[in-house]
């Protein structure tokens, strides 16, 4: 902090677009997760108002007692329809979602196998159960095949994956995974975070994108993202969603999402319906995106989603070229340790339906002269 460097906490003084006001100056934003930009979408907007001047502005309890509204009921209909399941629990936050489902389902006895790379909320789920955990190494199926032959075949197991992973931009190997499950009596959960609303026949999707619906027990995912507001979700068979109402505490103890939050992803469904030409936007900008910065001799690993890493490899120059970028005016987010390991820091680089190829241009052609002058590509 001292150097003038700590890029963390910025005061940003607009909606969230691809442009956005922050200390009094435009500034391009690719460090969000609004992939179909729809945080300022009019409907949206709209439907959310209506739902504060209906509802008020907070349930004050949590759905077990006087927090469930028939629009939270229709969330979740429209949630498990969305996504291929019988049903779904909204939780306030996608972390809670998380944190709140692993332990609940998988406890002493039991057996939790996660991927090295998973999301912080699934490895608090995973520090809270009382389950027997391991980890495989990040989308090797061996490993993870190695795991599996070790658990007795009628022991309770649960492999936990992200579907799109949220640093590295890369997506699990689920047909490989769901196979294994199979073979070993294993049962699968995929957080949807950073897939819904970009992957799959509408958006609805990883899963649906490799057609495995029906092979993954669990799905997980958020608001906070394509949905255009906040909380979380699990999606099931309704046998677990039940078990989960009454047995997991975070859902229990927690106050339901606000009114207005929730009228909003319901319209956020509606929109993704309505306007499929963000998604098809959405994967041209990221594929144009990908092709420049390959061409340009950047370290992009095996991304294959609008999340896309910059590799640094090195904490101290992460920072000054995040410091730099902002300057020049591009928001990014650097990423360093405990988020990675310290020979793998990286910038990442989010895209947005609404970016144009223009404001790409601008941002390649900006990053492109900072690595190079500190040496990173050449």
């Amino acid at each position: 902090m001292d150097m003038g460097i700590y890029p963390y906490f910025r005061m940003i003084c607009s909606d969230q677009d691809c442009e956005v006001l922050m200390n009094e100056r435009k500034v391009l934003m690719f460090g969000s997760n609004s992939y179909l930009g729809l945080t300022n979408h009019p409907k949206i907007i709209e439907a959310g108002i209506a739902a504060l001047r209906k509802y008020g502005s907070g349930c004050a309890g949590s759905p077990f007692l006087n927090g469930t509204l028939d629009i939270h009921i229709e969330l979740e209909e429209k949630l498990a329809s969305f996504v291929g399941k019988e049903k779904a629990i909204v939780y306030s936050t996608g972390f809670h979602a998380n944190i709140g489902v692993i332990p609940t389902i998988v406890g002493r006895g039991d057996h939790l196998i996660l991927d090295e790379l998973n999301h912080a909320s699934i490895i608090e789920g995973r520090r809270i159960s009382y389950a027997k955990n391991y980890k495989f190494k990040h989308n090797d199926m061996a490993s993870l095949e190695g795991i599996l032959k070790k658990i007795p075949y009628d022991e309770v197991k649960l492999i936990v994956v992200d579907g799109v992973f949220s640093m590295e931009g890369d997506i699990s190997n689920l047909p490989e995974i769901t196979k294994l499950a199979r073979k070993y009596n294993a049962d699968v959960y995929v957080d949807e975070a950073h897939s819904l609303g970009v992957f799959g026949k509408g958006g609805t999707g990883i899963c649906n994108h490799f057609g495995i619906t029906e092979d993954v027990d669990l799905i997980m995912g958020t608001f906070s993202k394509s949905l255009a507001a906040i909380g979380g979700f699990i999606a099931t068979d309704k046998e677990t969603i039940n078990y989960l109402r009454h047995t997991s505490r975070p859902y229990i103890f927690s106050a339901s999402i606000s009114p207005s939050a929730t009228a909003s992803v319901i319209a956020a469904l509606d929109v993704i319906k309505e306007e499929p030409e963000r998604i098809d936007h959405l994967w041209d900008i990221t594929n144009y995106s990908l092709n420049a910065f390959r061409t340009n001799g950047f370290e992009i690993g095996p991304t294959q989603s609008p999340i896309i890493p910059l590799y640094i490899r090195d904490t101290e120059k992460t920072f000054l070229i995040t410091k730099e970028i902002y300057d020049a005016g591009i928001f990014v987010n650097p990423v360093i340790p405990p988020a990675c390991s310290p020979d793998a820091t990286l910038i990442r680089f989010s895209l947005m339906a609404t970016h144009t190829h223009s404001q790409v241009d601008i941002a390649i052609d900006k990053l492109t002269k900072v690595f190079k002058k500190y040496g990173v590509i050449q």
